[in-house]
């Protein structure tokens, strides 16, 4: 109904207030254009840094060729077969295969003990998350020259064989020989130093995600603080950040290379994969279609063992409380 001024005239409607924000035009308010001009050139360098040479490998494990990327003649599956009845090929795959069920665990558990551990105090967290995750800046080649000038060096001067001789105990050769194998002490170490800095920071951040209503809540129906509370709620409520860890150090384990190349130099025996087809492709005989087959099976190995992992732990669904 109307309203009417004290003469019964109808009052006109007040005037709708014209913004004076004029809508944007031009490329700036189109999104389409927004999107491509910020992920433009990661997907340029991808296509090219990435794409492109996953392509030529394929092209060029149907081919022989040796000391060229250009060959021209076809042998379709032989690059194949070469590199899986390649003796040390496959020794190094089976190999990094028990070396990744170790490495990965317990990198996985160091991470998450460190994180829960600076997570509880109270003073200097800032500090102590800043010591641990230093390492993660360190190159793992100079890691790599660390461990094998200075700390097992193999000699008496070396750190490790210096506290070893306190307690009467020879000098050990770490890097010698494979029998005993004491270079996967030597390199499981420089691995878990380098790494478990960076995958603790992932977990605090999660840890610092949980609610603190659900302990409150745990408090109250009567559940003790520490394994309890840690099984029923905080493990659970970290499952997707473990998840995305463990594919995360699949992934690392398999294409370790630079720590296994200085370490053990020219050494036959404990090489990784990537240490094989570097040998293989640009050793002497420079056999770049049986080195990109071989990267390809190393691919399509890793893409398995991180799909059939992330199955297992139920990655992608969503919700960490399930």
């Amino acid at each position: 109904m109307s309203t009417t001024t004290t003469r019964g005239v109808a009052a006109s409607p007040a005037p709708a207030k014209v913004s004076k924000d004029r809508p944007r035009r031009g490329l700036r308010a189109s999104s389409t254009f927004n999107f491509w001009l910020f992920t433009g050139p990661f997907l340029i360098g991808l296509v090219i840094f990435v794409f492109v040479p996953i392509g030529w490998s394929l092209y060029l494990s149907f081919f022989e060729a040796r000391f060229t990327v250009t060959p021209s003649e076809f042998v379709g599956l032989d690059n194949y077969r070469q590199i899986l009845s390649d003796t040390d090929f496959r020794n190094s795959l089976v190999t990094f295969t028990v070396f990744a069920a170790f490495i990965v665990p317990t990198t996985w558990a160091m991470s998450l003990g460190l994180a829960l551990l600076v997570n509880r105090l109270r003073f200097m967290r800032a500090f102590f998350r800043s010591v641990f995750f230093l390492p993660t800046a360190v190159s793992y080649a100079a890691a790599a020259l660390i461990w094998k000038m200075s700390i097992f060096n193999g000699v008496r001067f070396g750190m490790a064989n210096t506290v070893l001789s306190w307690f009467g105990i020879e000098n050990i050769a770490w890097l010698g020989n494979p029998d005993p194998p004491w270079y996967w002490l030597v390199i499981v170490t420089v691995r878990l130093w380098l790494q478990s800095g960076f995958y603790m920071i992932l977990f605090l951040a999660a840890l610092q995600n949980i609610p603190r209503e659900l302990y409150e809540a745990a408090a109250i129906d009567g559940a003790k603080p520490g394994w309890q509370t840690f099984r029923y709620i905080t493990l659970p409520q970290l499952r997707a950040t473990s998840t995305a860890v463990i594919l995360l150090l699949l992934i690392a384990a398999y294409q370790a290379f630079d720590e296994f190349f200085i370490l053990l130099g020219k050494a036959t025996w404990g090489m990784p994969p990537l240490v094989e087809l570097y040998k293989m492709a640009l050793g002497e005989n420079q056999n770049y279609g049986a080195g990109s087959a071989g990267a390809l099976i190393l691919t399509a190995l890793i893409c398995l063992v991180t799909l059939f992992q992330g199955k297992i732990m139920g990655f992608g669904r969503g919700d960490e409380s399930q």
